[in-house]
């Protein structure tokens, strides 16, 4: 593909239809479930390698297909009035094909790479984020993010699937620790942009159930999350360094899950679905490193 023929191409807005910053947050976590699943001096490169294009691919399906479908709803929202379908940069039958083509090669990728576990479970998470969760219960229940939380939780349970061929109880409770952070995360989301729910007629918990009720849900939702992160060292599946770091992280999300509930003001719950992003990535990042860690001191010793 020549220079002038690439400039034409509109790449920048097929990477948009991937939600590529949603998917970078997810494979970390899908790569903290592959390397968790590894002894530490062991790097199965072509795996972590298949296995992260082979999910990446399908995550990119499943994205542009929320694209097409949510088109009609995204150009009633302030913050989405501007993606490529809404605006006509990309058109329906190419979202379509080009979600299609992701869809395959990731698959194919995973059964022919990895293992057909991973690839089972990936195909799960793509339908029930595509087209369980966004045809349907997004559009009827306030529960949406809450059942459909649970596609959004499997990467780092694929991770972990991808190494081992199985599944283990730490890929199922970071897919956990996932599951529980997703309501907190999205609610604080959903009331500062409520405006823009509201236009787009879509039934989230502040819309439905009030302002009032959704800070009450996000505060008991935060205390869930803390308990489920707790689990890890009760169940001798994490050690000292994540509990201790864990401990400030979970301190600072009830510090923001309470403002939230107290005050008035909108802009704290943005603070909070941007605070429960670094927790997430900080979490997940802290449980590697203390992984390599305590395996770099044994050595030492």
């Amino acid at each position: 593909m020549n220079t002038a023929v690439l400039s034409k191409f509109p790449w920048r807005d097929y990477l948009t239809l991937c939600k590529a910053k949603v998917v970078a947050l997810m494979m970390i976590t899908a790569w903290v479930g592959m390397l968790l699943a590894c002894a530490p001096n062991v790097f199965p490169f072509k795996t972590i390698l298949c296995a992260s294009i082979g999910i990446a691919l399908c995550a990119g399906s499943a994205a542009a297909i929320n694209h097409l479908v949510d088109r009609h709803i995204d150009e009633k929202m302030q913050r989405t009035q501007y993606r490529p379908l809404v605006v006509g940069k990309v058109t329906v039958y190419q979202a379509m094909r080009f979600s299609f083509v992701l869809a395959v090669l990731g698959l194919a990728i995973l059964i022919l790479y990895v293992n057909s576990l991973t690839a089972w479970l990936t195909l799960g998470s793509l339908i029930g984020y595509a087209f369980i969760y966004t045809m349907y219960l997004k559009k009827a229940t306030p529960q949406n993010i809450v059942i459909g939380g649970i596609t959004g939780a499997l990467p780092p349970l694929l991770g972990q699937t991808a190494i081992t061929g199985q599944v283990e109880a730490l890929g199922l409770m970071l897919a956990l620790i996932i599951f529980t952070w997703t309501p907190p995360h999205f609610w604080a989301l959903a009331l500062f942009r409520i405006k823009d729910y509201e236009n787009a007629k879509l039934p989230m918990l502040p819309i439905t159930h009030g302002v009032a009720f959704t800070k009450l849900s996000i505060l008991l939702y935060t205390f869930l999350l803390v308990l489920v992160t707790f689990l890890l060292p009760v169940l001798h599946l994490a050690g000292t360094t994540y509990t201790v770091c864990m401990i400030g992280l979970n301190a600072g999300f009830l510090y923001y899950a309470y403002k939230v509930f107290t005050s008035s003001e909108a802009i704290i719950a943005w603070c909070l679905f941007q605070y429960s992003i670094v927790y997430l990535f900080a979490l997940f990042i802290i449980l590697l490193i203390e992984h390599y860690l305590i395996y770099f001191m044994r050595s030492l010793g």
